[in-house]
């Protein structure tokens, strides 16, 4: 049988980024009419490549994390919230080995955070590439 506290534990020592996941509050700036984004996490969190979702599989020797579409994956802590489609996306603090990589980038919830009977983190498909389109609603 498997650990799934092990697992778990394992899991959210990978979650070596500060997240932040904010959320369209429908209104305007009343200074220049941008878009309102509230802050719904910001915390421990891991964004992974297709890349690195094989490589964690190696680590663990199971898949926790699933196949996906989505070329970017999101995982969280259960105690995060659950992301919704439209959901913005940034890594605000970086370890040491990834911190150019995420330099002004910002990512996109795909799909809502994905469920299933046994979890061990959430875990949320990205898309780097639809952000144009949902942040001008």
């Amino acid at each position: 049988m498997v650990d799934l506290e092990q697992v778990r534990a394992a899991l959210e020592a990978l979650m070596t980024d500060t997240v932040r996941v904010r959320r369209l509050t429908g209104e305007a700036d009343p200074e220049d009419g941008a878009p309102v984004w509230a802050t719904v996490y910001e915390g421990a969190g891991a964004l992974l490549s297709t890349h690195g979702q094989i490589v964690i599989r190696q680590l663990l020797g199971t898949d926790w994390l699933g196949e996906a579409s989505a070329w970017y994956q999101l995982m969280t802590p259960l105690t995060a919230p659950v992301a919704d489609p439209g959901d913005q996306v940034q890594v605000i603090s970086e370890d040491e080995q990834s911190a150019s990589a995420f330099v002004g980038r910002t990512w996109f919830v795909e799909a809502r955070t994905q469920a299933s009977t046994v979890e061990v983190v959430r875990v949320t498909r990205l898309d780097e590439q639809n952000g144009a389109v949902v942040v001008g609603i």
